[in-house]
């Protein structure tokens, strides 16, 4: 039976002080560690076993792969790592407090910004200090300004259906340990969700999101392993 396991990372430097993340290679705080390596044991005391791992090409979640698996006793397994995985890309609002935008800005506008379907911020400037362009990991890449929710999931999909799918159709147990709204960006194309509905998910940090599929890749079951920090999950 296809096994889907989502794990976002755990909390980051820039969770921590409040800033527009995105692309940023920031790495993850003692707190973010911990929450990476309380899913691993997670998954371990659930009996699963993972056949392989997708990631970013972010740190954050890199090591929140690495520190999960160890946890789980199961580092070994073989991990892919692209950047179609990434997470949103925030454009102009990258490396802003999100508290000091919003009294810049109005807190309506932000939250528009941050949890609407298909409203991007604004774009990314070129040449300045978040410009990936020269990026080596992101090479001949046409890489975005900024980024909706919608056009995370026009990346993700291609990616999700050429390379994780295959692998979950051969009857592997995968791991996608990635971010915020890439995962709910495969949450939207697994349940089926509106553009309405998708906006009040949220996949909380660390807490691994396990999916029980049919032959279609159809959810027949999903539980997160930690009951006491689950959040609401769509009806199957």
């Amino acid at each position: 039976m296809p096994t889907l396991i989502l794990l976002r990372h755990g909390q980051s430097q820039w969770n921590l002080e409040d800033r527009f993340t995105g692309w940023v290679d920031v790495d993850l705080t003692a707190e973010g560690e911990a929450q990476a390596k309380k899913g691993g044991e997670l998954i371990k005391a659930a009996g699963i076993a993972v056949d392989r791992c997708f990631t970013s090409v972010l740190t954050r979640a890199i090591r929140t792969s690495w520190l999960a698996l160890a946890a789980a006793g199961q580092a070994f397994v073989p991990e892919v790592k692209d950047w179609r995985l990434n997470e949103r890309h925030y454009g102009g609002l990258t490396g802003l407090n999100k508290t000091e935008t919003a009294a810049k800005h109005g807190a309506d506008q932000v939250k528009v910004w941050r949890r609407s379907y298909d409203v991007p911020p604004p774009p990314l400037a070129p040449g300045g200090e978040y410009d990936f362009s020269k990026d080596r990991r992101y090479g001949g890449a046409v890489l975005p300004d900024t980024e909706s929710l919608k056009t995370t999931l026009d990346r993700v999909q291609p990616y999700w259906e050429g390379e994780i799918a295959p692998c979950l159709q051969a009857g592997e147990t995968v791991l996608v340990a990635a971010h915020g709204n890439s995962l709910r960006a495969i949450v939207k194309l697994l349940f089926g969700l509106t553009a309405e509905q998708i906006i009040d998910v949220e996949v909380p940090t660390g807490n691994p999101l396990l999916v029980e599929l049919d032959g279609d890749l159809k959810p027949k079951a999903a539980r997160y392993l930690d009951a006491a920090r689950a959040t609401a999950l769509p009806l199957i």
